[in-house]
């Protein structure tokens, strides 16, 4: 015999499955969710979920430290450094939009009658241009003046780099070290005695830099907090900036010749 249970066997209709609630959400079984991804074709893997979540925890943290940077820098600024940081960067913005007036009727003359001559002349000033550049003519106009006294030989190649790559960036046309030009190829170190050298050669103290631009948009360039006047500072040096209307650059650059390139002779006409 076989003992049986005294509860009766519940009854579909009489008991019905409670109503779901069309607002709560639909618990998809895990082996039916994979195979709807493998229906479309989704493979993904435990280990590029892993990728994909560490791939956004990044993001998120660089973006929260550049945030954090910038804001930290802008906020131990005093308000003079704070000034000066502002006409830097209103200088630069309309040095740009002179240069863009100018391309914008250099276009114009190009595109109107005159359109040889004017392409003849944009030729010959661009020439003139790249020659300034190249180092193989004087250049004179409005620039800075820049005296460094190193006497212990503290400021580094790297501070020099830096103070170039400034005036660079606020447009110096033109940049003199001593009796070097500063070209493309220019190269700074440090000789054995700790003397800074340009392209081999040693120079002495003070240092001397002339630089071709807009004399308010490099002194504010070199004036920066944390820039080139800072960093000179910080080592025990010391630094002058002086405007001038008018300056001379003399030093030029004797070009090399090129050991692979070789300039394509003009086509003969027939």
């Amino acid at each position: 015999m076989t003992a049986q249970d005294p509860r009766p066997e519940p009854d579909p209709e009489q008991n019905p499955r409670p109503e779901q609630d069309p607002a709560a959400p639909v618990e998809v079984p895990r082996p039916q969710a994979w195979r709807r991804l493998r229906r479309l074709g989704v493979r993904v893997s435990r280990g590029s979920l892993l990728a994909g979540v560490l791939t956004l925890l990044l993001g998120l943290a660089l973006v929260v430290q550049v945030r954090t940077v910038d804001a930290g820098d802008l906020e131990s600024l005093r308000e003079p450094e704070l000034i000066a940081l502002l006409d830097d960067v209103t200088s630069r913005g309309e040095a740009l939009e002179v240069e863009i007036a100018q391309l914008e009727q250099e276009r114009r003359e190009l595109r109107s009658a005159r359109g040889d001559e004017a392409a003849a002349e944009a030729a010959r000033s661009r020439l003139e241009s790249y020659q300034v550049l190249a180092g193989t003519v004087p250049a004179t106009g409005p620039g800075v003046v820049v005296l460094v006294t190193d006497s212990e030989h503290a400021v580094s190649a790297t501070t020099m780099v830096d103070l170039i790559q400034e005036l660079r960036d606020a447009g110096a046309e033109a940049i003199q070290i001593g009796s070097h030009r500063v070209v493309a190829s220019t190269w700074v170190g440090t000789a054995e005695d700790g003397r800074l050298t340009i392209a081999g050669s040693a120079l002495n103290s003070p240092y001397r830099i002339v630089a071709l631009g807009d004399p308010h948009t490099l002194t504010g360039a070199l004036s920066i907090p944390g820039g080139f006047s800072d960093s000179v500072r910080r080592v025990g040096a010391e630094v002058s900036i002086e405007e001038r209307d008018q300056i001379l650059v003399d030093a030029l650059h004797e070009p090399t010749e090129p050991r692979y390139a070789r300039p394509v002779p003009p086509e003969e006409d027939s």
